[in-house]
């Protein structure tokens, strides 16, 4: 059973509740199927056994008028009278049948089923029995169908109702045998119902009993204990018993009863330590007070020497300015010239882009006096065949080739210094393009010294910065060691009231026994 004390209450609980409903649900099945038999039984009473005797019933009733209408037939002398008989044997011989064919539908037991058809057989036999009889009789043989009516037909008769009779009883015993079992099965119920609400009604008696101790029995315990802890006795032995929430109670009180046993055995021992701690401190603070008036005229000092220094690096922020804004202006200076140096490079590379096409042209222009020397040579022969008529035409074909030689020779001169301008050209733009690359290292060495001078400038800015922010240190400091003065003569103050409350402390831990 450790198991069980070991379980949380909620499941202790549950499984105490738990067993009772799972009986109560045994039980409730248990009922259920007993009254699925008592109602099979009911059912079985109406539904068969009932019915059946009540068709029996009737099957003999309409035997019995049949067997009536017969003698009445017999009887009778009138052909109509005869016929309305006959109309009315049938009517009842087909309420007959009827009725027979609703009960076989209700046979079930082995000696019914057996004795059901002798019936059969029987009703046939007297069937054809009453149909000879009713023919002997309209034929008028009145003696011979009172013969047979009192003979073999009557022993017929007599034999059915036998056969009836014996049906009747067997389905008056199987009815009586159902209600008897449904007695039967009602009366076992009941005692074991009630055996079994007596049971359950121990068993949640002894459930509730042993959760309640379980549970009650640690609450007990734990009251005892805080009562005792609350009066400053931490002596108390306390053992956990299982792992409930009582036990983790129990455990719980156990941890803080040590707990406090331990922090009161501390503070009882640490008490002398405060009070020896306090003097110490006294004294400690007499001397911090000394060494904070040391200390503060030590900072007076210090930041009259800051403020001298803070001038120094404020007027050499002011120098690094001005150099920042002439190496700036210089930097402009040198980049415009820089660019106008471009400039005269494209200019330059543009002359001799020029001179190019013009010797080019001029290419084009010896080439021409060429082809005309040529085609006035061409003339001149053509004028020396023609003779005397082709004369003038010499004289102008030798025109034309003076023109064509001096053009040539001109464009010789003007290709030449053209030359010499393109060499001159390309001279001075390399000169010129060198004069650029000057220009941009001067622009570079300029900028670089800009920054150079901008970053002492920066440097000098924060300096000044950082020295006035020392300064305002060095004041704040001054504030501060004179707090601290202030601060001293309290602490000292305070170390006497702890003396005091060291006293109170000792005194009220003096309630608790530890021993």
């Amino acid at each position: 059973m450790q198991w069980f004390y070991d379980l949380r209450i909620g499941k202790k609980l549950i499984v105490a509740f738990g067993v009772v409903i799972a009986l109560t649900c045994l039980l409730g099945v248990f009922s259920l199927a007993q009254l699925v038999k008592v109602n099979q039984a009911s059912t079985d009473i109406a539904t068969n056994w009932m019915p059946a005797v009540r068709y029996l019933g009737q099957i003999q009733a309409s035997l019995s008028r049949y067997r009536i209408s017969e003698a009445t037939h017999i009887l009778l002398s009138e052909e109509a009278d005869m016929a309305a008989t006959d109309k009315s044997m049938a009517t009842r011989l087909e309420t007959l049948r009827k009725q027979q064919a609703s009960y076989a539908t209700l046979v079930s037991e082995p000696e019914e089923k057996r004795i059901y058809a002798e019936l059969q057989k029987s009703l046939d036999d007297y069937l054809a029995s009453s149909s000879k009889l009713a023919a002997l009789s309209r034929e008028g043989k009145k003696d011979d169908a009172r013969t047979l009516f009192r003979g073999a037909s009557n022993k017929l008769f007599r034999q059915a109702n036998e056969q009836l009779d014996a049906l009747v009883k067997i389905n008056d015993d199987g009815s009586a045998a159902a209600d008897q079992s449904a007695s039967d099965i009602f009366s076992l119920s009941r005692k074991m119902i009630i055996g079994t609400l007596i049971v359950l009604i121990v068993l949640s008696m002894v459930l509730a009993t042993v959760v309640a101790r379980i549970v009650a029995g640690p609450l007990e315990e734990a009251v005892g204990v805080a009562r005792r802890v609350a009066e400053g006795d931490l002596t108390a032995h306390i053992v956990s018993h299982g792992k409930d929430e009582t036990g983790q109670l129990m455990h719980s009180l156990k941890a803080m009863n040590d707990s406090l046993l331990r922090v009161v055995g501390e503070v009882r021992g640490g008490t002398d330590t405060i009070a020896t701690a306090s003097a110490e401190i006294a004294s400690g603070n007499l001397d911090l007070s000394a060494r904070t008036e040391g200390q503060a005229s030590s900072l007076e000092q210090t930041a009259s020497a800051m403020e001298e220094l803070t001038s120094t690096v404020k007027q050499n922020a002011d120098n690094a300015r001005q150099a920042n804004q002439l190496a700036q202006s210089a930097s402009s200076t040198a980049a415009d010239g820089g660019k106008v140096v471009g400039e005269v490079i494209a200019t330059m590379e543009s002359i001799s882009a020029s001179s190019r096409k013009i010797v080019d042209i001029i290419s084009v222009i010896d080439g021409i006096a060429f082809q005309t020397n040529i085609l006035a040579l061409n003339a001149a022969v053509e004028a020396a065949r023609a003779g005397e008529q082709g004369r003038g035409f010499a004289v102008v074909a030798s025109e034309v080739r003076n023109l064509a030689q001096r053009s040539a020779a001109a464009a010789k001169e003007i290709k030449g210094l053209i030359d010499d301008s393109v060499v001159q050209v390309d001279s001075g733009t390399a000169l010129v393009q060198q004069a650029g690359s000057t220009m941009a290292e001067v622009v570079s060495s300029v900028r670089r010294v800009s920054d150079v001078v901008a970053e002492i400038s920066a440097a000098s800015s924060e300096q000044s910065t950082g020295i006035e922010e020392v300064n305002k240190a060095i004041v704040q400091m001054d504030e501060v060691t004179q707090q601290n003065a202030a601060l001293v003569e309290q602490a000292a103050a305070a170390a006497g009231s702890l003396q005091e409350q060291a006293a109170n402390l000792a005194s009220v831990v003096s309630v608790f026994r530890l021993r």
